[in-house]
């Protein structure tokens, strides 16, 4: 009887169906290091020949869109004759000491934001106020603080990125599982031993991407900060060849940001592989 039923029912039952296995669409699956290598290069080739077309190719006046020659020519130029390297040094120190500076005084306070109530009462309306103000907008005051000097700039790049980070550790502490801290308490834990054994440990990954990221923020405001009366750095060399429409040097800079925000970047990475290897291995 239960045969026929099942016979009468008319429902087919069909295996289920699996997703297909795919190499360029599988969701946090790992691809092949050839793969990757050429996706990479093809991301680099493609902007770099469209580039060259539209230059060498006439398409594009050079006043806005130089040849590579035109710019590999005013890089030769701007690295001899113009201290190209000095600009380098000059900019790298202040994005060196305003994130620096930024970080030190960010991490304890994102930390302390995240994990006491009391303290994110005390410094969420400030942090979350501030945050939204434009940095240029305190260019005045700051020349009025602390003057037209290199205090200055590093100012203003701390404050591009310093109320970001807090606001982002903050975060990150806020999605450690209450399970951790149930059973370190559990345990016998102290508030002390929780703070340090369990969430300093769960965020610190987390910290290292916010530090990853934001790095690029205070190179963004690195060109605002070299309005106040610099006499070197690239944002300086950017903005002065901007004056005189000299589009080559301009991509010069640019192209100089770029290439020190990629190896940053890798630094970033490679060092955050070696300090915290088991975070590394538990996102494989």
């Amino acid at each position: 009887m239960i045969n026929s039923g099942q016979k009468n029912s008319g429902v087919n039952h069909k295996p289920k169906s699996f997703l297909k296995p795919s190499v360029i669409w599988g969701i946090r699956t790992p691809i092949p290091n050839w793969l990757a290598l050429a996706l990479i290069f093809l991301t680099l080739l493609v902007p770099i020949a469209a580039w060259c077309f539209a230059s060498y190719g006439g398409f594009v006046s050079s006043i806005f869109l130089p040849t590579p020659t035109q710019v590999a020519d005013a890089a030769q130029e701007m690295w001899f004759d113009k201290n190209l390297a000095k600009d380098i040094v000059s900019s790298s120190f202040r994005v060196a000491a305003g994130f620096a500076l930024a970080a030190l005084l960010s991490i304890p306070l994102g930390i302390a934001m995240g994990t006491f109530r009391s303290m994110e009462s005390i410094i969420q309306p400030i942090v979350g106020t501030v945050r939204y103000m434009p940095v240029a907008a305190f260019i005045p005051l700051i020349i009025i603080w602390v003057g037209l000097g290199e205090s200055s700039k590093i100012l203003i790049i701390f404050m591009g990125i310093f109320f970001v980070n807090v606001m982002m550790i903050a975060d990150a502490v806020k999605f450690v599982p209450e399970e951790l801290l149930s059973v370190s308490y559990t345990l016998g834990a102290s508030r002390r031993q929780v703070l340090q054994r369990v969430i300093l440990p769960a965020v610190l990954p987390s910290i290292m991407d916010t530090m990853r990221v934001n790095v690029s923020g205070a190179w963004n405001f690195l060109v605002i900060a070299e309005l106040i009366a610099a006499e070197s750095g690239l944002g300086y060399r950017i903005l002065k060849a901007q004056r005189f429409l000299a589009t080559d040097e301009i991509f010069v800079g640019i192209l100089i940001i770029g290439g020190i925000g990629f190896f940053l970047d890798l630094f970033f990475k490679k060092t955050s592989q070696w300090l915290l290897p088991w975070a590394h291995k538990a996102r494989e």
